[in-house]
């Protein structure tokens, strides 16, 4: 009995070695994976972000060079999650002329995508540069993004207005209208994103300056040989109250040189008849 008791003694005490042994070995390893997990935090969170970036992206504008871009932004080989400023990048880059906004997003934790949204034209109008007659486009801001014939027939030949009457000598890319044509502009640029078939109705747009202060505009409708006077900003019902005066006054026959919309009402002057 005696030696039972001893057997079962031995036993527990091999049991509790063997236990005490493997209770080492799950603490060697738990050591050893809390060491790993350490680390990989340690360079996700402190090392990697300081490393050069693995990948910038560029969407957005094709047609202006990628280092430019990445210049602009302050963005090297040596950039760094950590080191590249959003802010600072996205407003160096609405500084290119092409460029209405620009987003710059950092992706945690090497990884740069840099969106760029491109300046679209509200109008264009003609001068003489270099003794040719020249395209010259504005966006809704009114500034000069594309100087010549390279931007597109099928432009010219859509909704997009051509507005005369500008005071244009020497146009540059990047030049920026008056601030007094803003409103007009941004309306314009309404207008073509809402209903361009108005604005396909339209031949042209002459600024008529004052003599003090501010402008008029003259518009021109493609098969209606009367002129239009408005005031200084355009919108869409404005527009379409007045094509239904139009087509209600050639209608009747009246013989009209004339319409005057600058106090909200239409009123009109007829032609003079030809003497002989």
């Amino acid at each position: 009995m005696s030696d039972y008791y001893a057997y079962t003694e031995e036993r527990i005490l091999q049991n509790k070695k063997n236990s005490s042994v493997l209770d080492r070995r799950l603490k060697r390893i738990l050591i050893i994976l809390a060491m790993v997990v350490a680390g990989e935090l340690c360079w996700l969170l402190f090392i990697s972000p300081c490393m050069p970036l693995q990948a910038v992206e560029v969407r957005g504008i094709p047609d202006i060079e990628r280092g430019l871009i990445l210049a602009r932004a302050g963005i090297t080989s040596r950039s760094s999650y950590m080191t590249v400023n959003t802010a600072g990048a996205e407003a160096a880059l609405e500084g290119i002329y092409q460029v209405e906004s620009a987003t710059v997003i950092k992706h945690f934790p090497d990884r740069v995508l840099i969106t760029l949204e491109p300046r679209k034209a509200a109008a264009f109008t003609l001068t003489r540069i270099a003794d040719k007659i020249t395209p010259v486009f504005f966006d809704r801001q009114g500034v000069i993004f594309k100087i010549g014939n390279g931007y597109g027939d099928e432009l010219l030949s859509s909704s997009i207005p051509l507005i005369s009457g500008l005071a244009l000598e020497e146009p540059v890319l990047g030049m920026r209208l008056s601030p007094v044509f803003a409103r007009f502009f941004t309306g314009l640029e309404r207008i073509h994103a809402s209903a361009p078939d108005l604005l396909t109705a339209i031949s042209e747009i002459e600024i008529h300056q004052k003599i003090y202060d501010g402008f008029d505009l003259i518009l021109y409708p493609n098969h209606n040989p009367v002129r239009i006077r408005v005031a200084a900003e355009l919108n869409e019902d404005m527009l379409r109250y007045m094509m239904l005066v139009i087509d209600v006054i050639v209608s009747q026959g009246t013989q009209v040189d004339e319409i005057d919309f600058r106090t909200g009402t239409a009123s009109y002057t007829l032609k003079e008849a030809s003497s002989g």
